[in-house]
């Protein structure tokens, strides 16, 4: 009996140390990592099957009749995104503040595509492919320009989104049949959006770290401590630059944002022009107005990864507002998404050709210190 009772309190204990193990961190992070995933993964199939749904619905011989309609206007849609991934990368090459003279334009569009691609995939996905971008650049340029470089183009890109938005919405509001409830709801997103604008404006102006203070805040949590501060000599590093970006290189600040400008204005086009072929009768100005609200609905689905279902869904809501069928706003929202996924293809592609291409010369220079001893003798 007290060989049994001893054993059964070695056991007690083992199960303690085990448990202490644990939440100290040995397996915690991993089993939180997986339920992140599997929570991602998820919303992910559940994006999907609103998709079928929506697709089900709607009806797949309509849908399908509807993208017959399109036709070759979808050559028209592919090489406007490829004109759009251009001026994107134009205008994230201009917010570089050093010599960037060895990264090649082939390398800058690549490395885009990709990370518009990965980006389709909600935060996290956007998050991932800033990572992406940054890597791809290799030794070209100084990480740290790099990031800074990275978030002075995602601060302006979503200046302009946010002034596309408010102008699009503006103008729904004066020209549209919109209900009192919706018009209350938009007029408190344009405030919202509006003094986001106001107070980004204010802020570069002033050069206040808004990002930087409001991430001190963050890192006073106990939990959040630890990771904060790490992030926090970077988050400082690229705020201080996007700030100091307009003082120090005034024609580029200009160029990244007139740049940032025209990819909206594309997307813009883009959308005019599958909804003319398939003979919605809009305007330039019904597109600029469809375009501002499609921005709505992708910020509303952005913690859905990939936004499936949601935008399709969005996109159905927003022809109905306009007096076309749901089936018209599906059809778009399909072609948009097609776009999408040929040049995140290409850009796949580019980027494997890219890696057999430096296969030969990377080996070669790993050699180079084993064969250096052999000249010297």
């Amino acid at each position: 009996m007290g060989i049994q009772q001893t054993h059964e309190r070695k056991k007690a204990r083992g199960w303690r140390r085990i448990l202490k193990q644990v939440g100290k961190g040995g397996t915690r992070p991993r089993l939180q990592s997986l339920i992140q995933r599997s929570l991602r993964f998820f919303a992910a199939l559940l994006g999907l099957g609103l998709l079928g749904c929506l697709v089900l619905r709607s009806g797949p011989g309509a849908v399908w009749k509807q993208l017959q309609t399109v036709g070759w206007g979808f050559a028209l849609v592919i090489l406007l995104g490829g004109f759009s991934q251009l001026a994107k990368t134009c205008a994230w090459r201009q917010a570089f503040t050093c010599d960037i003279s060895a990264l090649s334009w082939s390398r800058s569009f690549v490395a885009q595509l990709i990370s518009d691609g990965i980006g389709q995939f909600g935060v996290a996905g956007k998050v991932v492919g800033e990572g992406t971008r940054i890597s791809l650049l290799g030794r070209a340029v100084p990480l740290s320009n790099a990031l800074s470089a990275g978030a002075i183009d995602g601060a302006l890109h979503s200046f302009s989104a946010a002034v596309v938005t408010v102008l699009g919405i503006t103008a729904i509001l004066m020209i549209g049949p919109v209900s009192v409830r919706w018009r209350v709801y938009a007029a408190l997103l344009i405030a919202v959006l509006v003094s986001a604008v106001i107070l980004a404006a204010v802020a570069l102006r002033n050069r206040w770290q808004l990002v930087g203070h409001a991430t001190r805040a963050i890192g006073r949590l106990p939990r959040l401590h630890t990771w904060v501060s790490d992030k926090q000599p970077i988050i400082d590093s690229a705020e201080d630059n996007l700030l100091s970006f307009r003082d120090q290189a005034p024609a580029a600040f200009w160029a990244t944002l007139i740049f940032n400008l025209l990819w909206h204005m594309l997307a813009v086009l883009e959308v005019y022009i599958i909804l003319r072929f398939m003979g919605a009768g809009f305007s330039v100005g019904g597109a600029f107005i469809v375009e501002s609200l499609t921005k709505v609905i992708n910020l509303v689905g952005a913690l859905n990864p990939g936004n499936f279902g949601t935008y399709e869904g969005g996109s159905m809501l927003i022809a109905r507002m306009f007096g076309v069928t749901s089936t018209t706003g599906l059809t778009l929202a399909l072609c948009r998404r097609a776009r999408t996924v040929f040049w995140a293809g290409v850009g796949a592609m580019c980027m494997i050709v890219m890696k057999k291409a430096e296969a030969p010369r990377t080996t070669a220079a790993k050699l180079d210190p084993a064969v250096e001893p052999s000249h010297g003798k």
